[in-house]
């Protein structure tokens, strides 16, 4: 795994960064532009532009820690380019993770092969590639079709999402409560199903705490905080035994 640390690494991941930093910087310029045209003052767009900076911090730490779970399988580099442009690690981890173990019957680990890597890495990114269509060519219609469904009738559109939602939780419970080997030896992992309902305890308590004291400011650290408070309960239920 010596070549993720290599030279050309560095400078790809350099240059795609570059890039997207000036993105970023060239939209604040227009954005700033924009707002002064429009009546918005100097002072008014830098509080804008601080809250905004200091908003982003705590979903940032989400992201961080998905980006040290991803570095153990690609290191830091590949990792944050995956994590800081187009990935999710909420199916970047589990795509490398099935490549992995479903198709070369590894761990990660394990010392992998640069032709296990790239494999990795193609999956993750063909799977990611579809949402760059389908949202410029069909959500405009999508959305538009959703929009009458509720106009229509409220509470099927409520239903609807919230099927759409469960949908998506069952497949990372799947993932979760799925049985894994280990040493030849095949269970469902009790750390696992503890960790998922840990998290999902936490992320209810944030809930009924912005709802009871009208904590809007936990919106945005409410992710973040239940998931390292599932991590530190992982290691605690680790060190009891539980496996």
């Amino acid at each position: 795994m010596g070549f993720l640390s290599s030279w050309w690494i560095y400078l790809i991941v350099g240059i795609v960064f570059a890039y997207v930093l000036m993105q970023s910087a060239v939209f604040l310029f227009k954005a700033r532009k924009k707002a002064i045209a429009l009546g918005y003052t100097k002072e008014q767009i830098n509080k804008t532009i601080t809250s905004s900076m200091i908003f982003s911090i705590a979903p940032s730490l989400a992201i961080l820690i998905g980006l040290v779970a991803l570095s153990k399988v690609f290191g830091p580099m590949i990792a944050g380019l995956r994590l800081g442009t187009l990935g999710a690690v909420t199916y970047e981890l589990p795509a490398a993770i099935n490549v992995i173990s479903g198709v070369f019957n590894l761990n990660i680990g394990d010392t992998l092969s640069p032709e296990i890597i790239v494999t990795a890495l193609w999956v993750m990114t063909l799977g990611c590639i579809p949402p760059l269509f389908i949202i410029p060519l069909f959500f405009k219609k999508m959305s538009g079709k959703m929009k009458e469904i509720k106009q229509k009738d409220q509470t099927w559109n409520g239903i609807m999402m919230d099927a759409l939602f469960l949908g998506m939780i069952s497949a990372f419970v799947g993932y979760v409560v799925a049985p894994i080997t280990v040493d030849s030896e095949t269970y469902i992992s009790l750390l696992a199903i503890l960790v998922l309902v840990s998290s999902a305890g936490l992320i209810i308590v944030f809930g009924l705490l912005m709802k009871k004291y009208k904590w809007d400011w936990l919106k945005n650290y409410a992710l973040p905080l239940s998931m390292v408070g599932a991590m530190a309960l992982a290691i605690l239920y680790a060190s009891l035994g539980v496996r």
